[in-house]
């Protein structure tokens, strides 16, 4: 985990060009407005990266967290929204600081791949506290074991296509081939699951859990789920 924060809060060409990172976030946005549960919810975006249309989801809520592991980040995810009031910005340690029943919806979107088995079972753990009755925690693009590196650029060359910046997102991937990113991938891996294993800790947790589709963002071979506390 440690060698991932360190490169998510270091300079990195992870997105092909401006175009990519604004069409990535706004559809993040677009697709999660959809689990708010009210004007007046308390939600946490847990891992929200750069988090660019968050003012979206904030809209839709009462209160919106956004949490990063990366300290660079979060200090640029400050700057952002200083004038924002119904959006904070804490560290995961602040987070977990927090009484129970804080929030009514939990976001952890693209995270999972980074994160221990035994690491991610404890955050479920850790969520299912935070979440008020009734409240849900949505874990979204989780990678199966069948989905490749290559069945993501796929998937990117078609949103690309679709969004028109496909010949930045062509050579995007050949730098990418020999990037930081590519190196850790591979060195590290990336943790893939089962959609059994997510319900089975979902459920483990004390959420009753389903999955869910389509996924949040652009990659549809990969996985979505709700785990919802009782009331």
């Amino acid at each position: 985990m440690a060698d991932w924060i360190s490169f998510w809060n270091g300079s990195h060409a992870i997105y092909v060009n401006d175009r990519h990172k604004a069409v990535h976030y706004a559809a993040i946005a677009a697709d999660l407005v959809g689990f708010v549960p009210g004007p007046h919810a308390r939600v946490l975006d847990f891992g929200c990266g750069e988090a660019l249309a968050s003012a979206e989801l904030a809209f839709r809520c009462g209160r919106l967290v956004l949490s990063d592991a990366a300290p660079a980040v979060r200090n640029r995810l400050k700057g952002r929204f200083v004038a924002a009031p119904a959006i904070d910005v804490m560290s995961p340690e602040e987070v977990s600081a927090l009484p129970d029943g804080s929030f009514d919806l939990i976001i952890c979107n693209s995270v999972a791949q980074y994160l221990s088995r035994d690491l991610l079972a404890s955050l479920v753990r850790e969520w299912r506290r935070l979440l008020a009755p009734g409240g849900r925690l949505l874990l979204a693009d989780v990678i199966p074991p069948h989905v490749s590196a290559l069945a993501d650029a796929e998937a990117l060359l078609r949103l690309a296509a679709r969004e028109k910046f496909l010949l930045a997102a062509v050579a995007g991937l050949a730098r990418t081939a020999i990037s930081p990113y590519r190196k850790l991938r591979a060195e590290l891996g990336l943790t893939t699951y089962e959609e059994a294993e997510i319900l089975d800790l979902l459920e483990d947790a004390g959420l009753a859990a389903r999955r869910v589709q389509p996924n949040i963002g652009h990659n549809q071979q990969r996985m979505a789920f709700i785990g919802e506390r009782g009331a």
